[in-house]
């Protein structure tokens, strides 16, 4: 009798240590930080045309599985939403890997109860297939910029929690509604209705209806359901292609640094942007620079010094006009809003195929915006007459580098279509998921009129386009 006691009370000792030990492993894998490199490749989505809109349709082949989550820096009700959204989908939907930025994840996996994913933001374009930002334009601007040397950027769902917001689409209060719909965008699942999917499940007295339109890959999802015809709507906005030289033909992509000591991510690694070291090596492999992709605008200002700068435009290799300015723009029809806009360039819409020229505080008065297509090859040259100072370049504000006189900076628009390899995979711009009418079945006969809506009320409510002044308006 003496044995069995004390094997019994042996075993009950470690049956209570062992589940001390479980639960302590468990909560420091919950919130382990992870090496994003070894996450599976990138999912390509597929973007469909249609005759009833203006936008594309997002389908994606395999339901996406790493997500790349960017909140506005330095706001403590930004980070909590970021908190309740990484919370939801992890719960909601299996099988998702959650990145963040090294900052960022170092700061909020304390919180979360699951581990999330980071690396250098090297690793992001072969292995993220969505981005989702929640903060304002500035926000955007920081996600794209991560995909700047690179022709493919995964699509962008955003939500506008910033000062203006004129490119975030969605309010945060309509997060659960906005992933829902763009991650099953592609998944046939029949159901019409998008505000209440579990409800509805239950109370229409089908709760396996969406069972028979659901693609495999989807097995594991059920209760999210949407239309067959239903899917995300994309805007591809047009980027620039910027290439800088200097005098002696030297491409100087990689002295593009970070504007802010705060965003370091932002740097571009040895080797990525071109032949910067003029090596023999590189010389003799004549392999053209990566460009730089650019959303916004590129811009040359004189910055701190005190005299105008000089610059030489050329479009298409033919010599346009010598500007005598505070700077010189060159901004996308997205970026038309933006920069341009303050220096009294025209307003375009992000569908339109053209880039904007405009000079900043010219000295002549008939100097005016000038609208080219998208497939022009404009080059500015900084004139010799700049007597050897710098003038400073900058690329959505992210980015900056000082030029001397005699260096040119090259911009084209950024081919954007469906892949001549086909597969329906589209090469160039920047993929952004539009929000989609509440009501109104599924926008056939709608058209134009649903595409445009965001981007009107925009204009009207946080532009204030033509807006009236005087007593009583």
């Amino acid at each position: 009798m003496c044995r069995p006691t004390i094997f019994n009370s042996c075993r009950s000792q470690f049956s209570r240590l062992s589940r001390s030990t479980r639960s302590f492993s468990a909560t420091l894998c919950r919130r382990k930080i992870l090496d994003a490199s070894t996450l599976p490749d990138r999912i390509l989505p597929k973007y469909k045309e249609s005759s009833t809109s203006s936008l594309l349709s997002l389908q994606w082949p395999e339901p996406p599985r790493n997500i790349l989550i960017i909140p506005k820096r330095h706001a403590p009700d930004v980070a909590a939403s970021a908190l309740a959204f990484a919370n939801h989908i992890y719960s909601e939907y299996p099988d998702l890997n959650l990145v963040f930025e090294r900052q960022i994840a170092s700061t909020i996996h304390e919180s979360l109860p699951f581990p999330i994913y980071t690396s250098d933001p090297s690793q992001f374009p072969a292995k993220i297939d969505l981005v989702t930002t929640l903060g304002g334009d500035g926000t955007i601007l920081r996600a794209a910029s991560l995909f700047s040397l690179h022709a493919s950027v995964p699509p962008i769902l955003s939500f506008s929690m910033g000062s203006l917001g004129f490119l975030g689409e969605w309010k945060f209060e309509e997060y659960k509604r906005a992933w829902r719909e763009m991650f099953m965008s592609g998944s046939q699942v029949a159901v019409s209705d998008l505000q209440d999917p579990h409800t509805r499940a239950a109370t229409n007295g089908r709760p396996n209806a969406n069972e028979d339109g659901l693609h495999h890959h989807w097995g594991g999802v059920r209760g999210k359901r949407m239309g067959l015809s239903r899917s995300s709507k994309i805007l591809l906005r047009h980027r620039l292609k910027v290439g800088i030289y200097d005098a002696a033909g030297v491409n100087l992509n990689e002295q593009l640094m970070p504007t802010s000591t705060a965003e370091p991510q932002l740097a571009i690694p040895p080797g990525l942007a071109g032949d910067s070291d003029g090596s023999e090596q590189q010389q003799q492999s004549r392999l053209p620079p990566r460009p730089f992709h650019v959303v916004n605008e590129l811009v040359i200002h004189r910055g701190p010094n005190p005299h105008l700068a000089i610059i030489d435009v050329y479009i298409n290799n033919h010599f346009l006009t010598e500007a005598v300015a505070d700077g010189i723009l060159v901004s996308t029809p997205t970026g038309s809003t933006a920069y341009s806009l303050s220096a009294g360039g025209s307003i375009m819409h992000p569908l339109v195929k053209a880039l904007l020229i405009t000079p900043i505080c010219a000295r002549s008065l008939s100097f005016r915006p000038l609208g080219l297509p998208l497939t022009s090859k404009v080059v500015l040259r900084l004139s010799e007459k700049n007597r050897g100072r710098e003038l400073e370049v900058s690329v959505d504000g992210k980015r900056r580098a000082a030029v001397d006189a005699g260096a040119e900076i090259r911009v084209e628009g950024e081919a954007v279509g469906p892949d001549p390899n086909g597969g329906g995979g589209w090469i160039g711009g920047v993929p952004c998921v539009i929000r989609s009418p509440s009501k109104g079945g599924d926008g056939e006969g709608g058209g134009i009129v649903e595409d445009d809506d965001g981007w009107v009320g925009g204009l009207n409510g946080l532009l204030k386009f033509n807006y009236p002044f005087g007593e009583g308006q």
